[in-house]
């Protein structure tokens, strides 16, 4: 079942469907399957998603309730071009549920039918973005296991590859059962079927059959019962007729029978790449003389396959007055929803921590009567938006995209920062720099004061030909050395953040974008040396593939002493907390209670807003995995619960993220299993 597939036709509701799942209005189906059934559904603004809601019976399965929840932490996982981005989740839910964008268009299958094969640059943009899908979702570490043309979508603007019901982690922690062949019929690779081996490479082998079926309408090998088909697979030859001779070779490349000889996802992208910028520049060329400047817009110039709207999609139209009532009234619905704690992602698709802070706008009630009619000429306040508040404004991830001419032109340039950048940086001289200064010497400020550390004071300077703001610390007589690790990190992270912004705000103007951190050894220094550096335009938390991870820096600053009393306050009562949780699941999970000799620990990283729980494990409590799952679920609960009513009651309080550590006897260290963010 895929929660964005039902080419583009929406399906009358069935009585006893839902009429709304989480924050969204369903209004019809799109298609179901094993696993449940995929809807229609609208967002509070009116914007088209897919919801699959999974079968009552699968939802009272332990297991697939483990599959489901790995398929969400999956899906999230994987961020790319030509994919489709997972929206929201609630695994949790009595009747679990996840919301994709809603990709119209016909299936690989559905167009091959009603139009016959690909051709010409569509063929090559077809295979260029199809092959990037499967880049972005090996890059992640994640295997597809199921890639077939019902898994592909053709949308008007490029084809989009859907569906990670069955795919899992290239680590190999999946949730399957042991001997179940996972994939379709003349889909599978020919290693699969001799060992049921199911990795990256068996990903590649059915692009190379998907990108030939869309070139010649024909399967490749063949058709005929499974296992006919399976002996062509495992022993013949592919038919590969009537495919250009470029592409030929590399499709002959990805169905090679050894998957060590075979080619990898991003080479076959970067040769689908190749190919198709030479057609598409041929016909730029042609018609107009100019050159596209990335993959992305030759796939935009080259892809050639008609929309088809659906008409059960449009609503009624209504009054401008109406409408804004709606929007109002379904963002406040979408509120209370995610406070329900449903996992919230962002338009780029990454976890969004402040999604119940938004759409928090109250609407009057409409008048009616004479008294409105007479006053109909006088604009009216419909309703007003509360203050923003400042905690629930997130960093820019790409401040600069879609900016045609950005100011700041070193986007992607890795190279390290030169010394003679900081010999000839200035003081703040405009106003925009001097309130950049500002806004980053004061984050350091209240970042370094949570630490007792607010004695280092940052110098800010400006080069505006190496488009970079500098930091820099020191000189601090006797200072240990994982201070100034602190002082790299808090000026990484205020620097980050305060350009990020002013990208985002002002991205033809503000030339700065990137920054480096220094420190000195003494006030004659002439050269100061440099502790770090980055860039704004890539994000400013550690995160994999949108995901929020603590890391050993970040345990390293939490490990220090607090010197604010509010953090002490609540680390103290969360300790307590997570041993009252551990205890009160024992009936369940057959573990001795904790005790305060159990050496459960709990600091803050005032820098990317995160609680640490750690455990040295003196007596050995947490060596084993069902310890670890049963001790990362009781910090999950009693973390985010605390964290929460802070948060909710206390407006300085930041901290919205949580990771837990215990010791490996392996490597004689803390191993992190779990992170997370907790929605306010």
């Amino acid at each position: 079942m895929s929660s964005a597939r039902a080419g583009g036709r929406v399906q009358p509701a069935r009585s006893g469907d839902p009429k709304r799942v989480g924050p969204y209005r369903i209004i019809g189906r799109l298609g179901s399957g094993g696993m449940g059934t995929v809807h229609a559904g609208l967002d509070p603004i009116g914007l088209r998603v897919a919801v699959k809601v999974v079968n009552a019976a699968q939802a009272e399965d332990p297991e697939f309730r483990a599959r489901f929840r790995r398929e969400v932490q999956l899906s999230a996982r994987v961020q790319g071009p030509c994919l489709v981005p997972l929206l929201s989740a609630d695994p949790d839910a009595e009747t679990p549920w996840l919301a994709t964008t809603y990709i119209p268009g016909p299936t690989l299958n559905q167009h091959l039918t009603a139009h016959g094969p690909l051709t010409g640059g569509t063929l090559y943009a077809f295979a260029t973005g199809t092959a990037q899908a499967l880049a972005a979702i090996h890059a992640a570490g994640v295997v597809h296991r199921d890639v077939k043309p019902q898994n592909v979508i053709l949308n008007p603007v490029g084809p989009r590859v859907l569906d990670f019901g069955i795919a899992h982690a290239a680590d190999g922690t999946s949730v399957t059962r042991t001997g179940v062949m996972t994939g379709t019929p003349g889909w599978i690779s020919p290693e699969h079927y001799r060992t049921g081996t199911a990795g990256p490479e068996g990903d590649v082998f059915a692009w190379g059959a998907l990108v030939a079926y869309a070139a010649t309408g024909r399967l490749p090998f063949g058709t005929g019962s499974p296992d006919v088909v399976a002996y062509r697979i495992m022993s013949a030859e592919p038919d590969l007729d009537g495919l250009p001779e470029g592409l030929r070779g590399t499709v002959e490349k990805a169905l090679t029978k050894n998957p060590g000889e075979r080619i990898n996802s991003h080479s076959a992208a970067e040769e689908c790449a190749h190919l198709l910028s030479t057609q598409a520049t041929q016909v730029l060329i042609v018609d107009s003389g100019l050159e596209p400047t990335t993959v992305r817009d030759f796939v935009a110039t080259e892809w050639h396959v008609p929309g088809a709207e659906d008409p059960a999609w449009q609503a009624p139209a209504a009054s401008a007055r109406k409408r804004t009532l709606i929007v109002l009234a379904a963002a406040a619905a979408a509120g209370a929803a995610v406070a329900g704690g449903i996992v919230a992602f962002d338009s780029k698709g990454q976890v969004d921590p402040d999604a119940n802070s938004k759409a928090t706008v109250s609407s009057a009630a409409p008048s009616s009567g004479p008294a409105a009619a007479t006053a109909s000429s006088t604009p009216r306040v419909i309703g007003t938006a509360p203050p923003v508040d400042p905690r629930t404004i997130k960093v820019p991830m790409d401040p600069l995209a879609g900016v045609p001419h950005p100011a700041y032109t070193r986007a992607g340039d890795e190279s390290q920062p030169h010394p003679d950048a900081w010999r000839t940086s200035t003081r703040a001289s405009s106003p925009q720099e001097q309130a950049a200064e500002q806004a980053i010497r004061d984050h350091m400020t209240s970042m370094l004061a949570t630490k007792d550390m607010d004695f280092m004071k940052p110098t800010i300077t400006f080069n505006q030909r190496a488009q970079t703001v500098i930091v820099t610390g020191g000189p601090v007589p006797q200072l240990p050395e994982n201070y100034q690790d602190v002082f790299r990190r808090v000026g990484h992270m205020a620097a980050c953040t305060a350009l990020a912004h002013r990208l985002k705000d002002s991205p033809t103007t503000w030339p700065y974008g990137r920054f480096s951190i220094h420190w000195k050894t003494s006030d004659a220094d002439t050269e100061a040396a440099a502790l770090g550096y980055g860039e704004a335009t890539n994000g400013c938390f550690t995160e994999i593939a949108g995901q929020w991870h603590g890391d050993e820096s970040g345990m390293a600053t939490a490990e220090l002493p607090s010197s604010d009393k509010v953090e002490i306050r609540v680390a103290d009562a969360t300790v307590k907390a997570i041993t009252a949780a551990w205890n009160a699941n024992t009936p369940e999970t057959n573990e001795a209670p904790l005790s305060t000799g159990d050496g459960i620990n709990l600091g803050f990283d005032p820098v990317e807003n995160a609680a640490y729980v750690w455990t040295d494990d003196p007596n050995n409590r947490f060596a084993n995995r069902a310890a670890q799952s049963n001790l990362k679920g009781a910090v999950e609960e009693a973390v985010c619960r605390k964290l929460r009513a802070e948060f909710n009651s206390n407006k300085s309080w930041n901290y919205t993220r949580w990771t837990v550590a215990v010791y490996d006897a392996y490597t004689n260290g803390r191993r992190f299993i779990g992170s997370g963010t907790c929605t306010p």
